[in-house]
Parts: C-alpha cells; structure tokens; sequence
C-alpha cells in the first residue's frame, strides 16, 4: 500500500487548509495509459497502442467533466491513480486543477476503500469515486451525486452501470464494509453493494444507469453515440460532449476504419 499525505498533490491555486470542509472530492479511479498494461479487453479490436491512447482521451474527458461540474456546485477534481510512479504521465496530460492521489493496492475494493478514506480524512466533507471508462456520462450525473452528499445525515450514492457494477461510489463517512468482500468485475456488484449498504443502516441515493466502455460491443455504442447522434438515454439534460475521445474516434473511423474493424469482431449490437 503506497497511500499517504505525501501522495496526495492538491489542485493548483488551492491551499492546504480550509477550502476542503465544504467541498465534495470527486476522483476517477485512474490508470497511467501503458501499451499492452490499459483497456487489454479492447485488444482487438483495437491495437494496444490505441487501447493505451483511447484510456488517455477517456481520462481527459473524465477530468473536464468533474471541472464542468464544479462550476455549479462545491466540487474538487481528482485523480486516484496507478501504478506507482506515474505521477508525471498524469501530470503531463491533465489540468492542473486536476489533483492527484497515488492509490495502489492488491484489489480494487482496496484501492476504493483508501481512497475515499484518503479523501475524507484530508478535510472533505464527501468523497465520490468514478471510473475511468465512461467518458459521455452526463456532468448533470455528477452534480446530483455532490448535491444528494452535500445534505445532512449520512448516506451513499450509488451510480448503476448496465454490466452490474457502478461508475459511481459517493460516501460521506469511511465505510471499509462497502468495498469488503464484493465479487468484483461481475454482475453481482451493485446488488451486494446495496446489500451491505442497507446492513449498515446506509440511505441509498441512486443516480441514472450509465454504462461502460471496456469491451467491443461497448465501444460501439460509443461510437454511434459521439459520431452518429445515438443517445443512451432519450432524455438527457446536458449530454456530454466528450470532446477528446470524440476526436479521436473520429481518427480511428477516418484513418483506420475503425467501423470496420468492430464489425469483424462478430459482437452483438448493444442496442439490440
């Protein structure tokens, strides 16, 4: 465990002291973007070289999201991140008004767990962690997440995503029993997440299903949803333009048939 005072780099222009109380830290659970290392079940078919450039556009877009968000209610940007020393890869590629916290742990309810622990013992009032794989998720999604943490009495806020996980945790008070135990990466997630939650006497604020993109088929619905004007919801207030992954999508179609290459793979259409 690599988790510490010293890990944690605040966003720029933002003091140690006294602005954390009232704000809610919300951070992308984040991983450095390495060839052959990042978004492995994208490979095919995408090359790893893409995999690892697709992670980096999904990270920025991440990271303008939580920014968008911050205009309308007390939020701090962050990223969670891994693997040990990659502090310059983040840096280099994020706002600096993008903090960063070096999380690494043998499992992710670990990584999850001292995060948000990381981030309350900081000063936070709230902590909301996020993945780093759905890059359109509306910035209305993470206002409402700050804004349900931000009223009094404790609770969770808990962000469905269709494979039966969440993109989205929001606690207030640690609670280590939440990221205990939980069959991770399969569909059983969200299901024992709120069954622990309600062992714990925890009020649970559900926010909109989203989805992620760590498969084919998903990357597919992303594409129709940035290029061919398909929305995942019919109704969604503010759609996030996800300026950077769209671009380089749009790279992918134009110069390597990307489109193409997703129908080779014989992967069902997710809208089906």
């Amino acid at each position: 465990m690599t988790i510490g005072a010293d890990k944690l780099q605040l966003p720029a222009g933002m003091g140690p002291d006294g602005y954390l109380r009232s704000t809610c830290a919300i951070a992308v659970m984040a991983k450095a973007s390495i060839a052959g290392r990042t978004k492995t079940r994208l490979v095919p078919p995408l090359t790893e070289e893409e995999a690892a450039t697709l992670n980096t556009v999904f990270l920025r877009d991440a990271a303008d999201n939580i920014l968008a968000a911050a205009a309308f209610c007390n939020i701090s940007g962050w990223m969670a991140y891994a693997p040990t020393g990659s502090q310059p890869f983040f840096r280099a590629h994020l706002p600096d008004s993008i903090g960063l916290l070096e999380t690494v742990a043998p499992t992710l309810g670990e990584c999850l767990s001292h995060a948000s622990a990381m981030f309350l013992a900081a000063g936070h009032a709230a902590a909301c962690l996020i993945n780093s794989d759905s890059p359109t998720l509306p910035v209305d999604y993470l206002i409402a997440a700050a804004t349900a943490l931000a009223a009094p009495g404790d609770r969770v806020v808990l962000g469905p995503s269709t494979d039966g996980g969440y993109y989205l945790i929001g606690l207030k008070r640690p609670h280590a029993e939440l990221f205990e135990n939980i069959a991770w990466s399969t569909d059983q997630v969200l299901v024992q997440t709120r069954m622990r939650a309600m062992a714990l006497g925890l009020p649970i604020v559900e926010l909109p299903m989203w989805y992620d993109v760590d498969d084919a088929e998903a990357l597919l619905l992303l594409l129709d949803e940035l290029l061919s004007g398909w929305g995942f919801r019919e109704v969604v207030s503010d759609p996030t333009r996800a300026f950077w992954t769209r671009g380089y999508l749009s790279t992918l179609v134009e110069t390597c048939d990307l489109r193409a290459r997703l129908n080779g793979t014989h992967i069902r259409d997710p809208r089906a």
